[in-house]
């Protein structure tokens, strides 16, 4: 059988990608000469996790691969997605923040629905494939569809964001610190749920943390940044398993992954 991912554009490249704020005196750096490739490998999507020190760039990276202003555009150098230049937002992009973004006057079922509205998707349809994804997240259908954001849990209105993303099928998702404000049993079911719900997809994901033992359980590859301005230190390729977070980080082999990367961090957190 040929293997032809060699033939298939790259999901994202990055090729010597700078960006500067501002001019003369006030000039600041956030990113230097950034190179990476996440490959379009077959039935595959790779979840490629983003480390770095506070400040370092992770977010302007991230928004360069969304098209969103004013990180997009690069001051230097290439964002490529597909193997075409990044010229703003697209429907192939999906994006989940750490804040609980919803619209605090549609019910659940009208929040997930609300991107198929936009594309034109009639009443019944968007609201039966809502319901659906409110029970792939773990949620009520009877219950939690005609409930509004107000009325829910950090972690239920987290899992109606990503239901809102994941509903259009991107081809890239973009998720940045999105467990970063819930409790650690709550964080635990969001990893696993992240999992499931990314293998069912085979989308790429690219997912900003300052946890370490997330980046390890849930990346297939580990991207270190420098201190800004920020550039790609290290790439490392982490080992998947099919079990519960919860037990999975409680493991000497997981354990001395963290430990690895901890000690990185460590050394770029150092003052100069």
């Amino acid at each position: 059988m040929t293997d032809n991912t060699a033939s298939r554009p790259h999901v994202v490249e990055f090729r010597n990608v700078s960006k500067t704020y501002g001019e003369g005196t006030r000039a600041y750096t956030a990113i230097k000469n950034v190179n990476f490739v996440v490959e379009d490998r077959p039935d595959h999507g790779e979840f490629v996790a983003i480390l770095g020190p506070s400040g370092c760039g992770k977010s302007t990276v991230f928004r360069l691969i969304a098209g969103l202003s004013p990180q997009h555009p690069p001051s230097t150098g290439q964002v490529l997605v597909f193997g075409k230049p990044v010229n703003g937002a697209g429907a192939d992009r999906g994006m989940v923040f750490q804040d609980y973004t919803s619209f605090d006057h549609l019910r659940v079922i009208d929040n997930i629905a609300f991107g198929l509205e936009c594309r034109g998707v009639p009443l019944t349809e968007r609201r039966d494939q809502a319901r659906l994804w409110i029970e792939k997240m773990g949620l009520n259908p009877a219950t939690d569809a005609m409930k509004f954001p107000h009325e829910l849990s950090g972690g239920m209105r987290q899992r109606v964001a990503i239901a809102r993303t994941l509903i259009l099928h991107p081809r890239i998702i973009l998720m940045d610190e999105p467990f970063g404000a819930l409790d650690p049993g709550t964080r635990y079911a969001m990893q696993d749920l992240l999992v499931k719900l990314w293998r069912e997809q085979q989308a790429t994901v690219f997912f900003i943390t300052h946890s370490i033992e997330e980046a390890v359980y849930l990346g297939d590859r580990v991207l270190i940044m420098s201190r800004a301005p920020g550039t790609i230190l290290h790439e490392l390729r982490m080992e998947h398993s099919t079990r519960p977070a919860r037990d999975v980080q409680r493991e000497p082999a997981f354990l001395e992954a963290v430990f690895k990367v901890r000690d990185i961090i460590e050394q770029l957190e150092k003052p100069a």
